[in-house]
């Protein structure tokens, strides 16, 4: 199937929307946990909460939005959506920059997360760690730039590294993704393209893959997210498997746990940014 490139655009837009407000409540949870009152959390949840009206407008649903499909998207931007993207993406490093003033430098903040769940990038590569969480470990990579998959090759963002993998520096790289993901975000709604939104093939029905394996990944706000399918030639998967990225950060918490308070294991466990549902799947 090839993807019409609106609907590839349309791909990025939600994905990088999805990466923005994931990590604003992941550092707003991280104050949190190491004591700060509401008011971080209230502020990244302000955020969010903008984005998920974009993500209800475009699909019906807030948070399980169901949106994607083989061969491209569910539906187009309805009237006035893309506009409505682009204000908040220009208000955003607003948001930030309040964040930062709040976070950045906070003595208390900083004792609790610098030298705390310290990750040596040999043991994150060996266990299979990726996203934000290798990324924090001083290890360059990130599957927008090793795959170039959708229309990324044509964004222009850097890869921000940690340098000591410890609790500051994963709460570190979120910040700083979020700046690079508004500058894909306002290159995406620059560039749209008009046109279809799916290949007409993926609407045929009894649609029947060749036999065989095939394995597609994509970088997540988490990480890695992988899906693994075996066809043996009929309508219907033969098997299905996903590759969560929480699954596989949670091997290695014990090991960024040793030596630290149990104070400290809460705070090294919300750095680590899971989602239980994801786990469980």
């Amino acid at each position: 199937m090839q993807v019409p490139e609106r609907a590839e655009y349309l791909r990025v837009i939600t994905a990088e929307l999805t990466r923005l407000q994931n990590h604003a409540g992941v550092v707003g949870f991280l104050a949190q946990d190491m004591g700060a009152s509401g008011t971080p959390l209230m502020y990244a949840y302000r955020q969010r909460e903008q984005i998920l009206d974009l993500f209800e407008a475009l699909t019906g649903s807030r948070m399980m939005c169901n949106y994607l499909r083989f061969g491209g998207c569910r539906a187009d931007a309805p009237a006035g959506w893309l506009e409505q993207a682009t204000r908040l993406v220009d208000q955003f490093p607003r948001f930030l920059g309040e964040f930062e003033r709040l976070l950045m430098g906070n003595e208390i903040i900083m004792a609790r997360t610098q030298g705390v769940g310290l990750l040596p990038k040999e043991l994150a590569i060996n266990a299979g760690v990726t996203g934000p969480m290798l990324r924090a470990s001083g290890v360059n990579y990130d599957i927008r730039k090793v795959d170039k998959y959708g229309v990324y090759d044509r964004m222009e963002f850097k890869v921000p590294l940690g340098e000591h993998g410890d609790v500051y520096d994963r709460y570190m790289i979120r910040t700083l993704e979020m700046h690079e993901s508004v500058k894909i975000l306002k290159q995406a709604l620059r560039d749209i393209p008009g046109g279809p939104i799916i290949d007409p093939k993926a609407k045929i029905r009894g649609f029947r893959p060749k036999p065989g394996e095939a394995y597609g990944r994509i970088e997540a706000p988490k990480g890695e997210l992988g899906f693994y399918l075996v066809s043996d030639g009929t309508p219907n998967p033969y098997r299905y498997r996903v590759r969560p990225p929480s699954l596989v950060h949670l091997t290695i918490l014990e090991d960024m746990c040793l030596g630290h308070y149990i104070s400290d294991a809460v705070v090294i466990l919300g750095s680590v940014d899971i989602v239980l549902g994801e786990v469980d799947r």
